[in-house]
């Protein structure tokens, strides 16, 4: 397979996973997906991977005795297949400073929500508990910050009056399965770095720095 060399880490059920497997598929994404690698054995993701034939490992942190150990031995499963990237799907555990620091410029996130507005998790319950009228999707760097690294592109969605949190998680999760791949895709075609400028982390598109104001995709809000 051609394309940039990468890694993705999953969690659970591995629906970006299938969306960015989907875009190498169809929509001829320029990623050689060399490993999907799980913290949780029973990770439904994993099973697509061997479906899609990828190598699939399991790292299952409960039986390291701290967040650095478990970091150390993740980051020498990901070095064995010299990946050019390192994409988050899903992937639920706070990464030590080591660990971001190794991958700098070269480890993506998606977030369920539009940042800075309810890093963490829990996000769609939370939403709706806050009353707020749009929700939504991030994508950004991943930095020392938890859920604070430079945004790329976010997408948002109308909160309905009747929505409960899996309506709004559904409907933030279409969103997703969109933007993901749009913004591997600008990564892998050499189109977005991470930069630092005046003292700040900074998202960089085709040369130009993206300020917070066009993070938002215009037009995207859905019903």
């Amino acid at each position: 397979m051609s394309g940039m060399p990468c890694v993705i880490l999953i969690s659970g059920r591995g629906t970006n996973l299938q969306a960015i497997l989907r875009a190498v598929a169809e929509e001829g994404l320029p990623l050689d997906i060399r490993a999907v690698i799980s913290n949780r054995p029973e990770a439904a993701g994993l099973e697509q991977a061997r479906r899609a034939g990828l190598p699939s490992y399991v790292l299952d942190h409960t039986l390291f005795a701290d967040r650095e150990t478990f970091d150390r031995e993740l980051q020498e499963l990901i070095d064995r297949h010299v990946p050019q990237l390192v994409i988050l799907a899903g992937f639920m555990r706070i990464l030590s400073e080591k660990f971001v620091s190794h991958y700098r410029g070269r480890l993506i996130n998606i977030h369920p929500s539009l940042l800075p507005a309810f890093p963490g998790l829990n996000t769609h319950r939370r939403a709706l508990a806050a009353g707020v009228g749009e929700h939504g999707a991030t994508v950004h760097f991943v930095t020392e910050a938890v859920d604070g690294g430079p945004v790329i592109v976010q997408a948002c969605v109308s909160v309905l009056a009747e929505d409960t949190a899996d309506t709004l998680a559904a409907r933030v999760l279409a969103e997703e399965h969109r933007i993901y791949p749009q913004v591997l895709r600008w990564f892998a075609e050499g189109r977005l770095r991470l930069e630092r400028h005046s003292g700040r982390d900074c998202a960089v598109l085709d040369g130009e720095i993206l300020e917070a104001s066009e993070h938002l995709l215009p037009g995207e809000v859905k019903q």
